[in-house]
Parts: C-alpha cells; sequence; structure tokens
C-alpha cells in the first residue's frame, strides 16, 4: 500500500501561499480544503477531496495567535479520521520552542507539551526548520526531520562579495550555529554576550571579539521584539564595523520589532518566509523556503535520505 500512496499537500488558512509555491515546486495539485467559521469564532477545518490511503502533507507554522497551531492540530485529527495513510506536519516555524526548559520554578516546558500535542492528535512525522533547540528533536515519539535555513543562507551570503567579513552571534546561545557560518565561510567569529531584566528585555551587552573595520553577519534562529539584534548591531557599528547586516531563519517580529529595525545601525534583514511579513519595510527581505520544504517532502515520500540535502 505505501508504495501506492499517492501525494497530497494541504495548506492551512495562514500558508496558503506558501504551500501552492511548494506544489509548484513539486508539480503537484494543491490539496482543497475548506474551514468554515462559526459565529462564536469557533472554526472547523475539512478536507474537500478523498485522502484515504493518502501520503498527507499539511503544512503550517505555528506563531501566535494560539489559533494557527488548533487549526493544524484539527486538521492532522480530520486526516487521521478520514483514513489516511501517512500525516506529516511540515512546521516551518515550529511555535513555543522557546520554552524548552525549566528556567525557573513552576513553568510549563511548552515545546515538550506541543510535541506531545501533536503525536496524540495524529502526527507520524514533523518536517520543521531552525528549531530554537536541537534537543526539541527529542522531545517528540514520532520521527523529525530538521531542515536548516544556512542551506540558503551561506550560499547567498557568499554571492554578496563582502570584503572583511566576520559572523557573530547575538548572543552566548547561539554560538554553535555561528560557528557553522564561520567555517563554511572561512570566517572569522565574533559573540555578543548579554543579561536580561526580564524576557525581551535586554539590560546590558558586551562584544567578545574585533569587529574594526569587518563587515559583520549576525546570525540568529529568529527575531521577534528585535530588542536584541538591534543593540548588538549599534554595539558593534559603535566598536568600528563598517555594516551590520543579520539573517534569522524566522521573522516573528511583535511589538516594537519593526520600528526597531528601522532605526537601528542595521543595513539590511535577512528572514525565510516561514512566517508571512506583517507590513513592509525597507531593510526586511526574505529568502523563499518553498524549493527546500518541497524537495524534503519529495524524500520523505520516496524514503531518501534528508540529510544528503546537507552533508552529501
Amino acid at each position: 500500500m505505501s508504495k501506492n500512496a499517492p501525494l497530497k499537500i494541504f495548506p492551512c488558512t495562514k500558508s496558503v501561499d506558501l504551500t501552492r509555491r511548494i506544489c509548484d515546486s513539486l508539480g503537484v495539485e494543491l490539496g482543497k480544503t475548506s474551514c468554515p467559521v462559526f459565529s462564536d469564532g469557533e472554526f472547523e477545518p475539512c478536507y474537500e477531496e478523498t485522502i484515504r490511503g493518502s501520503h498527507v502533507f499539511i503544512i503550517q507554522s505555528t506563531p501566535p495567535p494560539a489559533e494557527n497551531l488548533m487549526e493544524l492540530l484539527l486538521m492532522i485529527d480530520a486526516a487521521k479520521r478520514a483514513s489516511a495513510y501517512k500525516i506529516i506536519a511540515v512546521i516551518p516555524y515550529f511555535g513555543y520552542g522557546r520554552q524548552d526548559r525549566k528556567d525557573k520554578p513552576r513553568v510549563s516546558i511548552g515545546a515538550k507539551l506541543i510535541a506531545d500535542i501533536l503525536s496524540t492528535a495524529g502526527a507520524n512525522r514533523i518536517i520543521t526548520m531552525d528549531l530554537h533547540a536541537d534537543q526539541i528533536q527529542g522531545f517528540f515519539n514520532v520521527p523529525v526531520d530538521h531542515l536548516y535555513a544556512s542551506s540558503m543562507f551561506i550560499p547567498f551570503i557568499s554571492q554578496m562579495g563582502l570584503e572583511n567579513l566576520v559572523i557573530a552571534s547575538p548572543d552566548v546561545g547561539g554560538t554553535k550555529r555561528a560557528n557553522t557560518y564561520s567555517k563554511m565561510l572561512g570566517t572569522d567569529m565574533v559573540i555578543c554576550h548579554k543579561s536580561r531584566v526580564k524576557a525581551n528585555v535586554v539590560d546590558s551587552m558586551t562584544l567578545i571579539g574585533d569587529v574594526k573595520g569587518k563587515n559583520v553577519i549576525l546570525v540568529d534562529d529568529l527575531i521577534d521584539t528585535a530588542g536584541t539584534i538591534a543593540k548588538a548591531a549599534n554595539l558593534m557599528m559603535d566598536k568600528g564595523a563598517n555594516s551590520v547586516r543579520a539573517f534569522a531563519a524566522h521573522g516573528v517580529l511583535s511589538g516594537p520589532a519593526y520600528e526597531k529595525i528601522e532605526n537601528s545601525a542595521l543595513s539590511e534583514v535577512y528572514f525565510t518566509d516561514s512566517i508571512p511579513g506583517k507590513q513592509e519595510s525597507s531593510k526586511i527581505k526574505y529568502i523563499p523556503i518553498a524549493s527546500a520544504l518541497g524537495e524534503a517532502i519529495e524524500r520523505v515520500y520516496k524514503n531518501q535520505s534528508i540529510s544528503s540535502m546537507y552533508y552529501g
């Protein structure tokens, strides 16, 4: 049955454009769905074609509001009850990923809870990109294919032709990520050390390394309020950098993020389009991921290696 199971790809409400581009890259038809909304705001996702015995791929990032996650869960449940052969949740941005540990008493480990809920709903496999922490893969009891935006960012950075390039991490936690970029690009690396007074508020920041006369590339997994990345960029310009650009897989961009980016020393900020942009910005640019997700979907469907996309 598995050899003959058809491939079907379906969008959730907020991912129709991305899903259509994924389907175009694979030469398959966009799956037909509907999502009626009741007067009280409750919604009921529905497949408008048969999916019995099919490999069903459901595309949806899960940033706030919680309806994004809830719709994905209902779509997974509907597929399970409609006798899909395999149900694969493609979650370019895995929301609640920052809640990956107990950093103080009496808090939830939200990432583990969401992993359990997705499995309980009926997901047989997860495809995601640039998790906030690699160990989140271990929170799932189903296979996780973890994709990396660096596979698109690094060739793009190489083609920019920047001289005296240095890779920077905006915090100590991103050192491993920055080290990967610096090795692949053959550059030096610097690190920012920050302390917070509370979530989303940076108290102080110091720079470890030399950026004088350098073109700096800040790399991170996501940018939320942009407080850290803006402060890091301003600090590096104060330390004599020629220019500062930022590359992050996910543009969450909440609260004053757009204003902070516009008013910062950052010359450009690049994201993947895992989360649709909320407004226009002269500094923000998006690198499409539909082809990369499409390739991963095709490899999963054909039982081919995902790691060879990155390691050969």
